[in-house]
Protein backbone atom coordinates (compact mmCIF):
# COMPACT_ATOMS: atom_id res chain seq x y z
CA UNK A 1 0.00 0.00 0.00
CA UNK A 2 1.20 3.44 -0.76
CA UNK A 3 2.47 5.07 2.17
CA UNK A 4 0.98 7.98 4.45
CA UNK A 5 3.86 9.13 4.79
CA UNK A 6 7.45 10.07 3.61
CA UNK A 7 10.99 11.10 4.46
CA UNK A 8 12.58 13.09 1.94
CA UNK A 9 16.23 15.33 1.91
CA UNK A 10 16.15 18.66 1.99
CA UNK A 11 18.16 21.54 2.73
CA UNK A 12 17.29 24.46 4.74
CA UNK A 13 18.30 28.38 4.95
CA UNK A 14 18.18 29.28 8.86
CA UNK A 15 20.22 32.28 10.58
CA UNK A 16 22.57 32.67 7.57
CA UNK A 17 23.55 29.69 6.87
CA UNK A 18 22.38 26.67 4.70
CA UNK A 19 22.13 23.04 6.37
CA UNK A 20 21.16 19.77 4.87
CA UNK A 21 18.98 16.89 6.18
CA UNK A 22 15.20 15.24 6.04
CA UNK A 23 12.03 15.43 6.55
CA UNK A 24 8.83 13.91 7.20
CA UNK A 25 6.37 14.77 4.44
CA UNK A 26 2.60 13.74 3.70
CA UNK A 27 2.04 11.37 0.91
CA UNK A 28 -0.77 12.23 -1.48
CA UNK A 29 -2.24 9.91 -3.94
CA UNK A 30 -4.90 9.96 -6.62
CA UNK A 31 -7.82 8.08 -5.14
CA UNK A 32 -9.99 6.96 -7.60
CA UNK A 33 -14.19 6.20 -6.17
CA UNK A 34 -15.62 4.03 -8.35
CA UNK A 35 -19.16 1.92 -8.20
CA UNK A 36 -20.40 -0.98 -10.08
CA UNK A 37 -17.29 -0.52 -12.23
CA UNK A 38 -17.95 3.47 -13.30
CA UNK A 39 -15.54 5.67 -12.31
CA UNK A 40 -17.52 8.45 -10.30
CA UNK A 41 -14.64 10.72 -9.42
CA UNK A 42 -10.91 10.94 -8.67
CA UNK A 43 -9.68 12.94 -5.40
CA UNK A 44 -6.59 14.09 -4.42
CA UNK A 45 -5.84 12.88 -0.57
CA UNK A 46 -3.71 10.60 1.80
CA UNK A 47 -3.60 7.03 1.25
CA UNK A 48 -5.07 6.10 4.93
CA UNK A 49 -8.38 4.98 6.50
CA UNK A 50 -9.51 4.52 2.88
CA UNK A 51 -12.31 2.30 4.02
CA UNK A 52 -13.81 5.07 5.56
CA UNK A 53 -13.28 7.60 3.63
CA UNK A 54 -15.25 5.61 0.52
CA UNK A 55 -17.91 5.29 2.87
CA UNK A 56 -18.30 8.61 3.89
CA UNK A 57 -17.95 10.16 0.71
CA UNK A 58 -20.62 8.16 -0.54
CA UNK A 59 -23.09 9.30 2.01
CA UNK A 60 -22.10 12.53 1.93
CA UNK A 61 -22.36 12.32 -1.85
CA UNK A 62 -26.05 11.24 -1.52
CA UNK A 63 -24.98 8.12 -3.64
CA UNK A 64 -26.41 5.83 -0.57
CA UNK A 65 -28.41 6.15 1.97
CA UNK A 66 -26.90 3.31 4.10
CA UNK A 67 -23.81 1.76 4.88
CA UNK A 68 -25.33 -1.43 3.86
CA UNK A 69 -26.40 -0.45 0.14
CA UNK A 70 -22.38 -1.25 -0.45
CA UNK A 71 -22.78 -4.67 -1.44
CA UNK A 72 -18.74 -5.25 -1.95
CA UNK A 73 -15.90 -3.00 -1.41
CA UNK A 74 -12.30 -3.36 -2.55
CA UNK A 75 -8.91 -1.37 -2.13
CA UNK A 76 -6.91 -2.00 -5.19
CA UNK A 77 -3.43 -0.23 -5.71
CA UNK A 78 -2.38 1.12 -8.75
CA UNK A 79 0.41 2.82 -10.23
CA UNK A 80 0.38 6.73 -8.50
CA UNK A 81 -3.05 5.84 -7.26
CA UNK A 82 -5.30 3.61 -5.35
CA UNK A 83 -8.90 2.46 -6.77
CA UNK A 84 -11.60 2.16 -4.45
CA UNK A 85 -13.83 -0.30 -5.86
CA UNK A 86 -17.48 -0.49 -4.27
CA UNK A 87 -20.17 -2.36 -6.11
CA UNK A 88 -24.14 -1.12 -5.38
CA UNK A 89 -27.76 -3.10 -5.84
CA UNK A 90 -29.04 -2.22 -9.68
CA UNK A 91 -31.10 0.36 -8.59
CA UNK A 92 -28.76 2.83 -6.82
CA UNK A 93 -26.20 1.94 -9.33
CA UNK A 94 -28.79 3.56 -12.14
CA UNK A 95 -28.96 6.85 -10.69
CA UNK A 96 -24.99 7.34 -10.56
CA UNK A 97 -24.65 8.19 -14.08
CA UNK A 98 -26.67 11.17 -14.33
CA UNK A 99 -24.66 13.06 -11.82
CA UNK A 100 -20.76 10.83 -12.47
CA UNK A 101 -18.39 14.15 -11.07
CA UNK A 102 -16.79 15.13 -14.34
CA UNK A 103 -13.31 16.68 -13.03
CA UNK A 104 -10.83 14.84 -10.42
CA UNK A 105 -10.59 17.10 -7.18
CA UNK A 106 -7.41 18.30 -5.85
CA UNK A 107 -6.79 17.53 -2.16
CA UNK A 108 -8.25 21.05 -0.99
CA UNK A 109 -11.43 20.97 -3.65
CA UNK A 110 -14.50 19.59 -1.49
CA UNK A 111 -16.95 20.09 -4.71
CA UNK A 112 -14.91 19.85 -7.83
CA UNK A 113 -16.45 18.25 -10.80
CA UNK A 114 -19.95 19.26 -9.20
CA UNK A 115 -22.03 20.33 -13.13
CA UNK A 116 -24.47 22.78 -11.56
CA UNK A 117 -24.73 25.47 -9.39
CA UNK A 118 -28.16 24.24 -7.65
CA UNK A 119 -26.25 20.85 -7.05
CA UNK A 120 -23.00 23.03 -5.43
CA UNK A 121 -25.64 25.20 -3.40
CA UNK A 122 -28.02 22.41 -2.06
CA UNK A 123 -29.59 22.62 1.08
CA UNK A 124 -27.76 20.83 3.94
CA UNK A 125 -29.78 18.26 5.51
CA UNK A 126 -31.90 19.19 8.71
CA UNK A 127 -30.21 18.91 11.82
CA UNK A 128 -31.33 16.54 14.67
CA UNK A 129 -31.71 18.72 18.36
CA UNK A 130 -29.20 16.65 19.64
CA UNK A 131 -27.77 17.83 23.01
CA UNK A 132 -26.20 21.13 24.50
CA UNK A 133 -22.75 21.83 25.34
CA UNK A 134 -20.90 24.27 28.06
CA UNK A 135 -18.66 26.45 27.04
CA UNK A 136 -16.21 24.74 29.22
CA UNK A 137 -16.94 21.33 27.61
CA UNK A 138 -16.41 23.00 24.22
CA UNK A 139 -13.01 24.41 24.85
CA UNK A 140 -12.19 21.05 26.44
CA UNK A 141 -12.88 19.29 23.32
CA UNK A 142 -10.93 21.69 21.21
CA UNK A 143 -8.06 21.38 23.08
CA UNK A 144 -8.02 17.89 23.28
CA UNK A 145 -7.63 17.71 18.83
CA UNK A 146 -4.09 18.81 18.51
CA UNK A 147 -2.23 16.01 20.83
CA UNK A 148 -3.88 13.85 18.45
CA UNK A 149 -2.88 14.32 15.18
CA UNK A 150 0.02 12.28 15.06
CA UNK A 151 0.48 12.50 11.51
CA UNK A 152 0.03 16.80 11.57
CA UNK A 153 2.23 16.61 14.22
CA UNK A 154 4.97 14.69 12.40
CA UNK A 155 4.89 17.03 8.95
CA UNK A 156 3.12 20.07 9.97
CA UNK A 157 0.41 19.57 6.60
CA UNK A 158 -2.44 17.81 7.52
CA UNK A 159 -5.96 18.74 8.55
CA UNK A 160 -8.25 16.89 10.90
CA UNK A 161 -11.73 15.88 11.71
CA UNK A 162 -12.26 14.22 14.52
CA UNK A 163 -15.38 13.31 16.95
CA UNK A 164 -16.16 14.62 20.73
CA UNK A 165 -18.49 13.24 23.08
CA UNK A 166 -18.51 14.35 27.19
CA UNK A 167 -18.12 10.90 28.55
CA UNK A 168 -15.39 9.71 26.29
CA UNK A 169 -13.80 12.69 24.93
CA UNK A 170 -12.47 12.14 21.32
CA UNK A 171 -13.52 8.63 20.40
CA UNK A 172 -12.79 9.33 16.38
CA UNK A 173 -10.19 11.34 14.70
CA UNK A 174 -8.81 11.30 10.79
CA UNK A 175 -6.52 12.84 9.23
CA UNK A 176 -5.87 14.08 5.11
CA UNK A 177 -3.98 16.56 3.53
CA UNK A 178 -7.64 17.48 2.18
CA UNK A 179 -10.06 18.87 4.98
CA UNK A 180 -12.94 17.73 2.54
CA UNK A 181 -11.48 13.92 2.73
CA UNK A 182 -10.52 14.71 6.66
CA UNK A 183 -14.46 14.78 7.01
CA UNK A 184 -15.41 12.38 5.21
CA UNK A 185 -13.35 9.62 6.56
CA UNK A 186 -14.82 10.82 10.34
CA UNK A 187 -18.33 10.15 8.59
CA UNK A 188 -17.66 7.18 6.87
CA UNK A 189 -16.09 6.16 10.88
CA UNK A 190 -19.08 6.90 12.52
CA UNK A 191 -21.42 5.74 9.95
CA UNK A 192 -20.19 2.18 10.69
CA UNK A 193 -20.28 2.45 14.29
CA UNK A 194 -22.64 2.42 17.04
CA UNK A 195 -21.92 6.10 16.90
CA UNK A 196 -24.73 8.92 16.92
CA UNK A 197 -22.75 12.29 15.29
CA UNK A 198 -25.82 14.37 17.40
CA UNK A 199 -24.24 12.71 20.97
CA UNK A 200 -21.41 15.09 20.77
CA UNK A 201 -19.04 17.54 18.61
CA UNK A 202 -17.52 17.37 15.32
CA UNK A 203 -14.49 19.18 15.15
CA UNK A 204 -12.77 20.52 12.25
CA UNK A 205 -9.47 22.06 12.18
CA UNK A 206 -9.88 24.13 9.11
CA UNK A 207 -12.14 27.15 7.64
CA UNK A 208 -15.64 26.00 7.26
CA UNK A 209 -16.79 26.23 3.95
CA UNK A 210 -20.04 25.49 2.97
CA UNK A 211 -19.44 21.95 1.74
CA UNK A 212 -17.90 21.15 5.14
CA UNK A 213 -21.17 22.40 6.67
CA UNK A 214 -23.00 20.46 4.19
CA UNK A 215 -20.82 17.49 4.38
CA UNK A 216 -21.22 17.48 8.88
CA UNK A 217 -25.28 17.72 8.14
CA UNK A 218 -25.57 15.18 5.66
CA UNK A 219 -23.40 12.50 9.03
CA UNK A 220 -26.59 13.88 11.69
CA UNK A 221 -24.28 16.32 13.42
CA UNK A 222 -26.08 18.90 15.07
CA UNK A 223 -22.87 20.91 16.83
CA UNK A 224 -19.85 21.62 15.05
CA UNK A 225 -16.82 23.32 16.11
CA UNK A 226 -13.68 25.14 14.07
CA UNK A 227 -10.75 26.22 14.31
CA UNK A 228 -10.70 28.77 11.61
CA UNK A 229 -13.53 31.19 10.63
CA UNK A 230 -16.61 30.51 8.33
CA UNK A 231 -17.63 31.52 4.90
CA UNK A 232 -21.15 34.09 4.54
CA UNK A 233 -22.71 30.95 2.83
CA UNK A 234 -21.39 28.35 5.17
CA UNK A 235 -23.20 30.04 8.23
CA UNK A 236 -26.73 30.74 6.35
CA UNK A 237 -26.27 26.82 5.34
CA UNK A 238 -25.64 26.13 8.74
CA UNK A 239 -28.56 28.52 9.69
CA UNK A 240 -31.15 26.98 7.74
CA UNK A 241 -30.62 23.52 8.77
CA UNK A 242 -30.63 24.52 12.53
CA UNK A 243 -27.03 23.02 12.56
CA UNK A 244 -25.22 24.95 15.77
CA UNK A 245 -21.73 26.09 14.55
CA UNK A 246 -18.84 27.60 16.33
CA UNK A 247 -15.47 28.88 14.91
CA UNK A 248 -12.14 30.06 15.39
CA UNK A 249 -12.40 28.22 18.54
CA UNK A 250 -9.02 29.16 20.24
CA UNK A 251 -7.34 28.91 24.13
CA UNK A 252 -9.16 31.53 25.07
CA UNK A 253 -12.76 30.94 23.65
CA UNK A 254 -14.65 30.84 20.31
CA UNK A 255 -17.15 32.54 18.14
CA UNK A 256 -20.95 31.71 17.95
CA UNK A 257 -22.61 32.05 14.36
CA UNK A 258 -25.35 29.78 14.35
CA UNK A 259 -28.24 28.55 16.97
CA UNK A 260 -26.85 29.57 20.33
CA UNK A 261 -29.24 27.86 22.16
CA UNK A 262 -27.33 24.70 22.47
CA UNK A 263 -24.50 26.15 23.95
CA UNK A 264 -25.43 26.71 27.77
CA UNK A 265 -24.37 29.35 29.27
CA UNK A 266 -25.46 30.25 32.90
CA UNK A 267 -26.78 33.22 33.81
Amino acid sequence: MIPSLTTIARQVWREGAIGSGSRVVPEEAALALTYNGGTYAVMMGTPRDLKDFALGFSLSEGIIETPGEIETFEIIELEGGVELRMWLPPERAATINSRRRAIAGPSGCGICGTESVAQALRSAAPAPEGRSFTPDQIMTAAAALPPLQEMNQATGALHAAAFWTPDDGIVALREDVGRHNALDKLAGFIAASPLRASDGIVLLTSRVSVEMVQKAAAMGTSFLVAVSAPTGLAVRTADGAGMTLCAVARHDGFEIFTHPRRVAIAT
